[in-house]
């Protein structure tokens, strides 16, 4: 029969709870422990001196004594644990073990070969040294040698302590429990139901409450789910989306409202400053849409309004919650366009109406750089440069029309100084070691199609792979090898410039210039002609459903659109806005199941899988109006910039290191035969005017079908061979 005991004297208890506290000492120890030291490149942190540079440091440095009083106290929290874990470790070793093997000659005194005399020898001079009656004799004693002698003259005791190892025979197994006796001692019990059921009633749900509820409330990128929605609901509703437009969407994040975010704090004086500080900047707006018009979005959109103009704030209060608010908005503007992205994809599988336009995108993209570089959209990008101020950015245009990072960098040291004479040669340092860190991203790339024989040959249907090689270097240095070429640099900064409505004046035609009248179509003759039309557009509408949106279909489409809007048939634009809204209402369950759908949620989870664990350590950004360091980080992309579609959703690539490549797989399906001229676009979140644009022809063949004899002919043929073959097949095989 077993019998239970508890640990009375506490060693088996205290095996155990060496045991448990390792279990989590050793994962914290190696949780906390840095694994490798990270990677500092020289001329990774930039030596620029100027005012607002000094500033900013002198602001990290005040934060860093909190880290490093944060970091001293884990270190001797840690050492204390591991110094308890040794004291215990130490003294379980030293305890003595409860259970120890019988044996009679070892108690008599004897080796196992002693014989019989020797046994009875040794037997009488114990029993009369430690015979109770004796002086200094020992009654426990005296039974043990009593019992040892009898194991080992008498036949029976010999045989069971040979056999079970007690000569008395076999006896109840004992087993110790590894916990204290006073935990099951009657009088502890109302405190020991206590504990349990602090530890499981309450701790254990609020623990597992509170994880879930934070886990539910916020993404992968530790962006709340609210603000999400946020963005998905506006960014459709508005296509086509300015650079106020999509500041007005971030301003109205949760991370900024007080009731979603612990971390915002509102003060009284809000109600003061901030309306003083939205009539000095007077470009906020009023918007009664909700929640543009909640008090913390109002909040937000002025101090990033702020930021951008580089307005002094009062340094105790709207100062402080600027800096917060601008310290989030990268990772925010990252989340909208991936939100748009989505968008995009939910268009093409029809669950959505509309998608956002690319400049739209775009547009958010270079909101990003705005920010970080706290500079307006209308002024030059020389404002990165330190101790650029109105006056020298005028200078340099009306001078040597420099306009452009690009242009500025591709001029000799001796034309910069001669340039830049107003400058001291402390100031003039500045600009040089910026202007020398300056990223420029070479790219390469090769074309694939990785699922067919012929890996070259790019037919309509297939999937086709662009493998983009990113390496980035210092724009000067590719300046003076004549790899960059400013006038294109220029015009694709125009472009950008003209699509965002800088540059009004420059495309309106001259006075002088004749202009072209519009042409009218007519009307389309009969009822054939339109039913012709009707048929053609609703196979457009059904393409753009089924993947991505050729440009070919977009083209057509944007043709048809203008002619419903001159004065056309007006018959034939009702017809179709009928087509178009019964194809978006008639949407099945295998069309959501669609392809690109099912390629996006496995890079969506892949991406969340690989997102903490992946590298965000690159160059430094100077960027001395940012609260924080921020890292060089690029979106990635294919794009038609004359139809002004998206071809490949933006991919965020961190970790761009000089002299180390990086690899970027950029897919999309080639749904139409012809010659297609796309740009691979590399943007940068934290630098404006230094974006690539690398164009790229793209020629889709008409796919091949594979000729197969008439049904009649392989009938015979498998006739045939069923009546020359020996063997069945497994399919037969099984069938019989």
């Amino acid at each position: 029969m077993a019998q239970f005991e508890y640990d009375e004297s506490g060693g088996t208890s205290l095996y155990f709870l060496v045991s448990f506290y390792a279990l989590f000492l050793i994962p914290i120890t190696y949780w906390l422990l840095p694994h490798s030291k990270k990677e500092i490149n020289e001329g990774k942190l930039y030596t620029c001196q100027c005012e607002e540079c000094n500033r900013k440091k002198k602001a990290l440095v005040a934060v860093a004594p909190k880290k490093s009083v944060l970091s001293t106290f884990k270190w001797i929290v840690l050492l204390l644990a591991w110094c308890v874990f040794i004291l215990l470790a130490y003294k379980a070793s030293q305890l003595e073990r409860d259970h120890q093997e019988y044996d009679p000659y070892e108690i008599l005194g004897l080796d196992r070969d002693s014989s019989d005399s020797e046994i009875r020898k040794q037997y009488r001079i114990l029993s009369r040294q430690h015979h109770p009656d004796k002086e200094g004799g020992d009654e426990v004693t005296f039974m043990r040698i009593a019992k040892a002698y009898e194991a080992l003259t008498n036949e029976d005791s010999k045989v069971n302590w040979q056999k079970y190892g007690n000569p008395d025979g076999p006896t109840a197994a004992t087993f110790g429990i590894a916990l204290p006796a006073w935990i099951v001692d009657q009088s502890n019990s109302v405190w020991i139901l206590a504990i349990y059921g602090l530890a499981f009633m309450v701790i254990l749900p609020i623990a597992v409450g509170t994880w879930w509820y934070q886990s539910i409330r916020y993404s992968a990128v530790k962006v709340l789910i609210e603000t999400t929605q946020i963005y998905f609901y506006f960014i459709h509703k508005t296509p086509t989306m300015n650079l106020n437009r999509a500041l007005m969407i971030l301003g109205a994040s949760r991370e900024f409202n007080q009731v979603h975010n612990k971390e915002v704090c509102g003060r009284p004086s809000d109600n003061e400053e901030v309306p003083m500080v939205m009539r000095a900047i007077n470009e906020v707006g009023q918007n009664k849409e909700n929640p543009f018009c909640q008090p913390y979005s109002v909040k937000a959109r002025t101090l990033i309004h702020a930021h951008l103009k580089r307005y002094l704030l009062p340094p105790s209060t709207l100062e402080i919650d600027k800096d917060y608010i601008v310290r989030k908005c990268p990772m925010l503007i990252h989340e909208m366009v991936s939100t748009a992205g989505q968008i995009v994809i939910y268009k093409h599988i029809g669950r959505v109406k509309h998608e956002p336009k690319l400049e739209s995108i775009e547009n958010m993209m270079k909101l990003c750089a705005l920010i970080v570089q706290a500079c307006l959209e209308k002024k030059s990008p020389l404002y990165q440069l330190p101790h650029f101020n109105e006056k020298t950015v005028i200078h340099c245009i009306n001078k040597k029309k420099i306009k452009t990072l690009t242009s500025f960098a591709k001029m000799s040291n001796s034309e910069r100084r001669q340039m830049l004479t107003h400058m001291s040669d402390n100031e003039y340092n500045d600009v040089e070691n910026v202007c020398l860190q300056l990223p420029f991203i070479s790219v390469e790339y090769d074309i694939e199609v990785r699922d067919d024989e012929d890996t070259s040959t790019v037919t309509e249907g297939c999937y086709v792979t662009v493998v983009v090689r990113l390496e980035r270097n210092n724009l000067e240095a590719h300046v003076e090898e004549g790899n960059v070429e400013v006038e294109n640099q220029e015009a694709n900064v125009e472009e950008m410039e003209e699509r965002s409505g800088n540059l009004e004046a420059k495309v309106k035609p001259k006075v002088w210039e004749k202009q072209k009248k519009k042409v009218h179509k007519k009307k389309s003759g009969g009822g054939n002609a339109k039913k012709k039309q009707k048929v053609k557009k609703a196979l457009l509408s059904k393409e753009k459903q089924n993947g991505i949106v050729s440009p070919v279909s977009s083209k057509e489409e944007e043709k048809e659109n203008s002619e419903c809007g001159s004065e056309g048939d007006d018959d034939d634009c009702d017809d179709k806005s009928k087509i178009s809204g019964d194809e978006d209402t008639n949407i099945t369950s295998d069309e959501v199941e669609d392809e690109d759908w099912n390629n996006y949620q496995k890079d969506t989870k892949r991406k969340e899988k690989v997102l903490e664990s992946q590298s965000r350590e690159s160059y430094l950004v100077h960027c001395p109006y940012f609260p924080d360091e921020k890292n060089e980080w690029w979106w990635v992309y294919i794009a038609d910039r004359k139809s002004k579609t998206l071809i490949t959703l933006p991919n965020m690539v961190y970790d761009l290191k000089p002299g180390k490549q990086k690899e970027v797989l950029l897919q999309f399906n080639a749904r139409k035969k012809g010659v297609f001229n796309y740009h691979i676009c590399v943007i940068s979140d934290s630098y404006l005017d230094l974006n690539q644009y690398i164009p790229v022809k793209l020629v889709v063949k008409e796919h091949k079908e594979v000729k197969r004899e008439s049904s009649d002919d392989e009938d015979d043929k498998e006739e045939n061979d069923s009546d020359g073959s020996d063997y069945t097949t497994q399919d037969e095989s099984d069938d019989d």
